[in-house]
């Protein structure tokens, strides 16, 4: 048996170096470095079903250092995924799933893109609470329905990111006892030894957090690695082994940061496969092939040992077995019904929010989610939800605490593990630190829900450090990320009716204060995006475009404007990015072109907005950070008011 591990060991290496070798382009040297880790996983414990790659209860492995994801590929062609050896010839070529980096949605296997390091190991975190999640709620006695692991593969670049450590803190403070961390500990970064800006003692930090922590000596050891993951399941806590490894194991330079992004030339190549007994380019002998499929029928008997326990657990316990089958429904939702509440009338945007999401998760369970520890403030708390904590994981709103870089990887965790429909919540200015977090969920596409409050200068008091600015545009600079800034109820429940029927990132931002209604906006209307909110009396002479809080004080300027004989239109804007996929008639008609002066209206510097301007038009904008005062001095400083935005209407029209 231990012959038949070391071939499969060693063509595992020969195949892993050959395809970042024939790509000329990759990363050898963690790649050898953690094959004997990654091999005794998928051999000995990844619970899997190549033929049901979306089975509920499969265990979750999370590649989060994504560049190690030529060894990741030549495993799952090993073990019988839909990856070829073909598959691994086109490594990093156009149009090949085997992508640089792992890409979900690519491969069937692919829990989550991975690459920008840490943001893999706060998946990891959300799947784990997930999965936790649902274990509370629907195991019965005698019946572990719920019950997978999350692996996750990290090294010391991955531990070395914020968001890694908030993420892995807060794991911690859960008790996630399903979450296990492989740590490739080759003391190795690109610039040269870990200790050059890392000397911190890992294992006790790990403790302190509340993990149990393994420590593998020899982490080239297959018997040694997958000693150490039957024991990192038996925890009882999140677990994190420490594989002392060797980076570029077997080459003529291993050990050594050059072997981080190094592609072994033709020569090099020849002699680490000669040291490794294989002769063969790209080829997987038989008796390797069935090695490995034992471990991928066993997974697949597992899988049907599993379906025939659901099974009986249905006939047992029949109303959980009913909850759990229409957990993730989708329910039917009447939005018109949703809106029509005149308590709204005298509430603030977040305050109306609070109430909508509260509404829309007594019919959604899979509605999960929490904030940076500023509930209170925006007001995204589920009532009847309860607190998830380590002693009761059925609860719906998760305190993330003042992290919000890993909460919101950890909601993208959450979406991934099933069709939950999870948010996070925060002021709108500290966006910034969610950032590469909501990159990755527009590049997944995944149905989280950003619930983003105080929303302008208007914050006022708190200054300019909580005065958002520029966020608006940083947001909408984000492909894929859909942002609403609604300016009223009716445009909030649009926002929900758009997130909940396409399931995409969605991005909700919220007035702290309350905004006049309108009381001529539409649901179908705000759901385009954009829409004549007030028609001029006749052919627009001014039109004005405004989103969320300026949508008032667009309509007083239009108003204004009337009054001096100035036919004048108010378009809202509630969000750019479904406006700008609709039809060219349909965004012909609503920006009316032809108007002898457009002038935006928000308090942002973002410059999308210049896309619906000319050079000879006008845009009312915040253009520089502001100071600690009354929000209305503030706004009103920065050119807010409606007899400043008309003297500059009046001389822009005089020029025309």
């Amino acid at each position: 048996m231990k012959k038949n591990i070391q071939k499969a060991l060693n063509y595992l290496k020969a195949l892993t170096a050959e395809t970042v070798s024939n790509a000329n382009s990759g990363h050898t040297g963690t790649a050898l470095g953690a094959s004997s880790i990654l091999f005794a996983l998928f051999k000995d414990h990844y619970r899997f079903d190549v033929s049901d790659t979306d089975f509920l209860n499969r265990d979750r492995f999370v590649l989060s250092a994504g560049h190690a994801s030529a060894l990741y590929y030549t495993l799952l062609s090993m073990f019988g995924f839909d990856v070829s050896l073909q598959d691994l010839q086109n490594f990093r070529k156009l149009g090949s799933p085997t992508a640089g980096h792992p890409e979900f949605g690519l491969i069937s296997a692919i829990e989550t893109s991975t690459g920008p390091l840490g943001q893999g190991v706060a998946n990891a975190v959300g799947m784990a609470i997930a999965e936790s999640f649902l274990e509370e709620r629907f195991n019965a006695i005698g019946f572990s329905i719920l019950n997978n692991y999350t692996y996750c593969f990290a090294g010391d670049g991955d531990l070395m990111e914020g968001v890694a450590q908030e993420a892995c803190s807060l794991a911690g403070s859960y008790n996630l006892k399903r979450l296990i961390i492989l740590y490739d500990s080759n003391d190795v970064t690109i610039d040269g030894r870990t200790e050059l800006a890392n000397r911190e003692n890992i294992a006790k930090k790990f403790k302190a957090m509340g993990f149990k922590v393994l420590y593998v000596k020899n982490g080239n050891s297959y018997q040694a690695c997958t000693r150490a993951i039957a024991r990192a399941k038996k925890a009882g806590k999140p677990c994190l082994i420490i594989f002392k490894t060797t980076i570029g194991i077997g080459t003529a330079q291993e050990g050594t940061s050059a072997m981080h992004g190094h592609p072994l030339s033709e020569e090099e190549l020849k002699a680490f496969k000669e040291k490794l007994g294989v002769k063969e380019s790209f080829f997987l002998p038989n008796d390797v092939r069935d090695l490995c499929m034992q471990s991928t029928l066993a997974g697949k008997v597992a899988h049907e040992k599993w379906n025939q326990d659901f099974a009986v657990y249905g006939t047992t316990h029949p109303e959980l077995y009913k909850k759990l089958l229409s957990f993730f429904d989708c329910k039917k939702i009447d939005f018109d019904k949703l809106a029509a509440n005149e308590k709204f009338a005298n509430m603030s945007m977040r305050d109306i929010n609070s109430a909508i999401l509260n509404e829309l998760s007594e019919k959604f369970p899979q509605i999960i989610g929490g904030t940076a520890d500023l509930a209170p403030s925006t007001k995204a708390y589920l009532t009847n939800g309860g607190d998830f904590v380590a002693g009761n994981k059925r609860g719906r709103n998760l305190h993330f605490g003042i992290r919000e870089h890993a909460m919101a990887a950890i909601c993208n965790g959450i979406a991934l593990y099933e069709d939950f429909l999870p948010f996070d919540s925060t002021f709108l200015s500290f966006s910034n630190y969610m950032l590469p977090a909501l990159r990755m969920r527009a590049m997944m596409r995944l149905p989280v829900l950003d619930v983003l409050t105080h929303d302008s200068v208007l914050v006022g008091e708190d200054g300019p450090t909580h005065q958002p600015i520029e966020q608006l545009g940083q947001l909408r600079s984000i492909i894929g990320l859909n942002i609403f800034r609604p300016c009223d109820a009716n445009e909030l429940v649009a926002a929900y009716k758009f997130f909940l029927t396409e399931r995409v990132p969605t991005s909700i931002v919220l007035a702290k204060q309350r905004i006049e209604p309108s009381g001529l906006s539409s649901i179908k209307a705000a759901g385009m995006g954009g829409y004549i909110l007030k028609p001029a009396s006749s052919k627009a002479k001014v039109v004005l475009y405004a989103s969320g809080s300026e949508v008032p004080l667009a309509l007083n300027v239009a108003s204004e404007l009337e009054k001096l004989g100035h036919a004048c239109s108010v378009v809202s804007m509630p969000c750019m990015s479904v406006f700008d996929s609709q039809s060219e008639s349909y965004k012909a008609k609503v920006l009316q072109k032809d108007a002898a002066l457009k002038v935006a209206i928000e308090a942002s510097n973002d410059a999308s907005w210049h896309k619906y301007l000319s050079e000879k038009d006008l845009r009312v904008e915040v253009e520089k950070y502001m100071s600690s005062a009354n929000g209305e001095a503030i706004y009103q400083k920065a050119g807010f008011s409606v007899k400043q935005i008309l003297r500059e209407i009046l001389k822009k029209l005089k020029k025309a």
